[in-house]
């Protein structure tokens, strides 16, 4: 999209509020909204905020920042009219006050590691499936853990409660330029998952964090609180984000596939699959980024902790798909919806890169229930375990050097103290099981 095009469609449509959009280091979307008097002058790239504000962005000293849209991500925001004056929003990278690139920019980062992949001949697509709970409000608008419904996995009406503001979603992110390929209701009560055509890696981020932030503001007009907190309810399956990924060549083909191989794969996906199996325990502080991640991060709940790779298992870490020709692709279990998807993508793709490279090979795929081997039978296979709290998520990422090469030294170091901090908050916290289990014994 051009200029020129955007500002036509402003005129056409009544555009009167302009939101630019942005995300920070733990995946939150900002927003600076404009009246239409400085939408030219947002479209030049001219606007500035105070970068000092947000947290993991610069210091006190150097807090003039630019946004600078992408007009790929302009769209007319549906449920934003008022007496036939509409809004629009675009996303923007940060550039800092010399009108460079910001390196603690996720987005800015995120760009530099696709062309490092370029440059190698590569472009990454990517397919999320980020899967959220709707849960009641109280009579203060305080969210709740109620679910809205007890269905269950592919439940229909009237026992899928939450079906009308799942459709209502769905038409809202159309209207917004998503292809919707299906939604059903989750195995949890409450539980909902909605499917969008994947896309270059990039856009895949886009559509992810725009995609929350639409279910979220839908579920609220319907009286409900949507969250992607990975497990928000003991003894319940948690929320997922099932991220598929794929390496095109430049040339426009899949480089996963090779119709000679028995399962069809190529070299490149093997490789592929053994970096991404060897750096696992590195990327999943940054693909679960919550203490409560942890949560979910447990046997028994369909969450893979295993590192192995199956071509139909789910219980393990990396699935493959069973389409094949522009379809192949890897599908990697672990990540869940908390996680900021710019830095995610960027730590799986170059924690496969360097399979690629060096032209790693994956062990053979396991076929096995890994949920019902011993840990005896697991070792003997090689089967390796992800971290089980976010303190020893961190330790792997701060262990592997392909981490700061990835995330770059700003997002590296403000991402892990970030994550120090929080868990040492956790760790001292008196909890209510805490007091549950010890008050009246003690």
């Amino acid at each position: 999209m051009t200029r020129e095009e955007i500002m036509k469609i402003i005129e056409a449509e009544n555009i009167g509020f302009f939101r630019l959009q942005f995300v920070d280091i733990f995946g939150f979307m900002k927003n600076v909204a404009i009246p239409k008097s400085q939408i030219e002058k947002a479209l030049d790239g001219m606007m500035m905020f105070d970068g000092s504000s947000i947290d993991g962005f610069a210091r006190i000293n150097e807090s003039d920042m630019y946004l600078k849209p992408d007009y790929d991500t302009f769209t007319v925001l549906p449920w934003r009219n008022k007496h036939g004056v509409a809004a629009a929003r675009v996303i923007c990278d940060v550039y800092k006050s010399d009108h460079t690139p910001f390196e603690g920019c996720p987005r800015v980062n995120l760009k530099r590691v696709l062309a490092e992949a370029k440059e190698l001949g590569y472009t990454m697509n990517v397919g999320t499936e980020a899967e959220f709970f709707l849960f009641e409000k109280d009579e203060d608008g305080t969210p709740t853990t109620i679910t809205n419904d007890v269905a269950n996995y592919f439940s229909v009406d009237p026992e899928d409660t939450g079906n009308d503001c799942r459709r209502e979603i769905i038409e809202t992110l159309e209207k917004m330029g998503f292809e919707i390929e299906a939604s059903h209701h989750e195995v949890a009560e409450g539980q909902h998952e909605i499917n969008f055509k994947y896309a270059d890696a990039l856009a895949a981020a886009d559509n992810t964090v725009t995609f929350k932030w639409v279910v979220k503001t839908v579920a609220a007009r319907y009286g409900f609180y949507a969250t992607f907190m990975p497990k928000p309810i003991f003894g319940i399956n948690g929320s997922g984000m099932h991220t598929n990924q794929s390496l095109f060549n430049l040339d426009g083909t899949n480089a996963f596939f090779d119709e000679s191989d028995e399962l069809q794969l190529s070299e490149v996906a093997y490789s592929y699959i053994a970096g991404c199996l060897k750096n696992a325990a590195a990327f999943t502080a940054v693909a679960n980024p919550l203490v409560n991640s942890y949560k979910r991060l447990v046997p028994g709940y369909e969450a893979p902790v295993y590192c192995a790779w199956s071509a139909s298992n789910r219980s393990a870490l990396i699935r493959i798909p069973a389409s094949r020709g522009l379809s192949t692709r890897t599908e990697i279990r672990s990540p869940d919806p908390a996680c900021n998807p710019y830095l995610a993508f960027a730590m799986m793709l170059n924690s496969g890169l360097e399979g690629v490279k060096s032209k790693l090979k994956p062990a053979p795929e396991t076929k096995k229930d890994i949920f019902k081997m011993t840990l005896a039978e697991m070792e003997e296979e090689g089967i390796k375990i992800l971290p089980s709290n976010l303190y020893e998520a961190v330790q792997q990422l701060k262990a592997n050097p392909l981490s700061k090469t990835t995330l770059g030294p700003h997002i590296y170091e403000k991402y892990i103290t970030a994550k120090e901090k929080e868990w040492d908050s956790y760790r001292i916290a008196v909890t209510d099981w805490e007091l549950d289990n010890y008050l009246n014994i003690y």
